[in-house]
């Protein structure tokens, strides 16, 4: 089961077998044996290290749910952006009325951005 976990969310991610055991740092004929249920033990630092590279926590790779039932994948940046909108006091229910200010600023650094090409 770990083994197709891997499978399927590095497929999600549009991770190649050779780019996950790049950035993972173990070889791909291991990752690939993992994959395919060949290698059914594999150390908790290999997996710690896949799911650093997948952006997922261990009990992810682990759990004997199917992936599609696994939670969302949520990019590291916007978790961050919306925790740093939460500190800055920034309410969900107050976020509809910020729309017109993001439109503007947006608007100005696309004038900013076509005056700099001038």
């Amino acid at each position: 089961m770990i083994g197709k976990n891997i499978a399927e969310i590095r497929k999600r991610r549009g991770y190649t077998l050779s780019e996950l055991s790049n950035q993972a740092k173990i070889s791909k004929s291991y990752l690939s044996n993992i994959e395919r249920n060949i290698n059914r033990n594999p150390s908790i630092d290999v997996l710690q290290k896949i799911a650093k590279v997948l952006n997922v926590d261990l009990l992810t790779l682990l759990k004997s749910y199917s992936v599609q039932e696994a939670p969302p994948y949520i990019e590291k940046e916007w978790v961050d952006f919306v925790f740093k909108l939460k500190q800055l006091g920034l309410k969900k229910e107050h976020l509809d009325q910020y729309g017109t200010l993001i439109e503007f600023i947006k608007w100005k650094n696309q004038i900013s951005e076509s005056n700099d090409l001038k």
